[in-house]
């Protein structure tokens, strides 16, 4: 992580916050008190910055400067407001391609995904607040940039993201080992999501639920799954692949 990636004081990060900087999360010392933390945390709430409580030894490791139990990771990019871009699409007449990603804590996969998004002409990058990997400086240099061309988008909960574009025509759809619908089965000429999950436990149950469709990449080896990001990546390119099949619009 580079110095630049993040900044560090309870003054130091009051101060972003009213000025507009995009921070990605603050991290503050579990024993933390005081008006200015008070303050702080108040700040954070009302401008929707993610804050966690965490032990002042996570800091530590991150810095050893006068950080006073306080730290904030800086984002890399500008996020999206999702209920903003859906109708921006549609107006736009772009038949839309969404990726939500659930649980993706791995900045090197989260890069990869990203890249292979904006290569494939995705629309926007859905991730959630909580669990979710942090859009630093790395991720931006593992993604060879993608992230600053393609929309990233951060809600509440990825439930919530897979819930709002069903109920805005989106066909939602799960990719998962769970699934005995071969992924070339399901049919992506409307406009669709594609639901990644996390590789250790996949998709949430909470993120299922929203799903209109499950599908899954057929596996012949003795290993039971792709990572994600190659898994994301054949996925992307079979809806392109339908689109173009379609002579339909990519972008």
């Amino acid at each position: 992580m580079e110095k630049s990636d993040y900044i560090y004081g309870l003054r130091a990060v009051i101060e972003a916050i009213e000025a507009g900087k995009e921070i990605d999360k603050i991290f503050m010392a579990k024993d933390l008190q005081g008006d200015l933390a008070s303050e702080l945390i108040a700040l954070a709430r009302a401008n929707r910055v993610v804050m966690q409580r965490v032990p002042v030894e996570r800091i530590n490791r991150i810095t050893r400067k006068n950080h006073q139990g306080v730290l904030a990771m800086m984002s890399a990019i500008t996020y999206h407001r999702l209920d903003h871009l859906v109708p921006e699409l549609y107006e736009a007449g772009i038949l839309p391609f969404i990726v939500i990603l659930d649980g993706i804590t791995d900045v090197r996969n989260f890069g990869a995904i990203a890249r292979t998004c904006e290569c494939a002409g995705v629309d926007a990058i859905v991730i959630p607040e909580h669990g979710s990997v942090s859009v630093g400086g790395d991720a931006v240099k593992t993604s060879a940039g993608a992230l600053h061309h393609i929309p990233v988008c951060r809600v509440s909960s990825a439930a919530w993201a897979a819930k709002f574009l069903r109920e805005n025509g989106y066909n939602v759809v799960a990719v998962t080992e769970k699934s005995d619908m071969n992924y070339t089965e399901g049919k992506y000429s409307d406009p669709v999501a594609i639901v990644m999950g996390a590789e250790d436990v996949g998709i949430s149950p909470e993120v299922m639920k929203q799903c209109d469709t499950r599908v899954g990449i057929p596996m012949f080896g003795n290993i039971g799954s792709l990572n994600v990001s190659v898994a994301a990546g054949v996925m992307i390119y079979e809806v392109v692949r339908q689109r173009l099949a379609s002579n339909l619009e990519i972008i």
